[in-house]
């Protein structure tokens, strides 16, 4: 049975969206490709910023086999390290197929 956590990303400052240097877009557009691979796989039902005027922040829901699986994405995401992230398990509803 397919388990669904919720994830957020954290920048490292509330203006991180407005001002990354070069450097960190880099990395961050190698964070969207790293993303949108899992998301072809089947892992993300849902992912992207959210445009909180306190400042933006990554949001995913991933359906996985468990908890370690979480934690191995975060550990091989090329934004981990210059962002941080917090995961939650979550009890989804989904619509029916």
């Amino acid at each position: 049975m397919k388990q669904f956590f919720a994830m957020k990303l954290i920048p490292p400052r509330p203006s991180f969206a407005q001002d990354m240097s070069e450097d960190e877009r880099k990395i961050m557009m190698q964070h969207v490709a790293y993303w949108k691979d899992l998301t072809e796989k089947g892992f993300t039902v849902v992912y992207g910023p959210v445009l909180d005027p306190n400042g933006a922040y990554g949001f995913g829901v991933v359906q996985v086999d468990s908890e370690d699986q979480v934690k191995d994405f975060i550990a091989h995401d090329p934004a981990n390290g210059l962002n941080r992230y917090e995961y939650y398990a979550m009890l989804a509803v989904l619509p029916p197929k």
